[in-house]
């Protein structure tokens, strides 16, 4: 990596400790920049270079700090950052971090929109879900089905829901990466059978 992409990368990174600054994951309580770090491990992982690690680090920014907007991004980040990360917000206009449409509106829109987008982009939001995967599917082996209720959405809600990201977000990335993603996708049909669903 160049030092100008080590640049790039430190600073977004930087943005992110301060944006984020005393969130925490809600399962673990282990601070939220740790899911941001991962991200962006993954993306480079998977073949992303230091713009799309970069939007690993910042994908959350729009949607869960105040006072992160798109223009300061763009200034900071260059429009492809700032694009991606406006892409793999679930925001929906007049949404704010802190008063947000419901799960259901805001998922069907994010998963529309990333239908239409670049695989680029599609790359960061799968790295971000594959980690959250990851994260449900060590929970509810530790402590079973009941650990969804954490969420705001019903576990058929969440079932759908990343089956959805599998089926329409995967086309032309890593073999690796969506191999992982249905091995993470079969446990949590096992805690969230089909017949459950109504």
């Amino acid at each position: 990596m160049h030092a100008r992409e080590r640049e790039r990368l430190a600073d977004a990174f930087r943005f992110a400790l301060d944006a984020h600054a005393d969130q925490r994951r809600k399962a673990s309580d282990a601070p939220y920049v740790s899911h941001l770090l991962q991200v962006s491990g993954l993306v480079l992982e998977h073949g992303g270079d230091a713009a799309l690690a970069a939007a690993g680090l910042l994908h959350d920014a729009l949607e869960d700090c105040a006072d992160v907007d798109l223009a300061m991004l763009r200034e900071r980040f260059g429009d492809e950052v700032a694009g991606v990360v406006e892409r793999c917000t679930d925001l929906l206009p007049g949404d704010r971090p802190d008063a947000k449409s419901s799960w259901s509106l805001r998922k069907q829109s994010y998963l529309a929109r990333l239908r239409e987008a670049d695989a680029r982009t599609r790359l960061v939001a799968v790295c971000d879900k594959l980690h959250n995967l990851r994260s449900l599917v060590s929970d509810l082996r530790a402590g079973g089905r009941e650990t969804l209720a954490r969420f705001n959405a019903k576990p058929e809600q969440i079932r759908w829901y990343y089956e959805s990201v599998r089926t329409w977000l995967c086309d032309g990335l890593p073999a690796r990466l969506v191999d992982e993603l249905d091995e993470l996708l079969d446990t949590v049909r096992e805690f969230v059978p089909e017949e459950s669903e109504s």
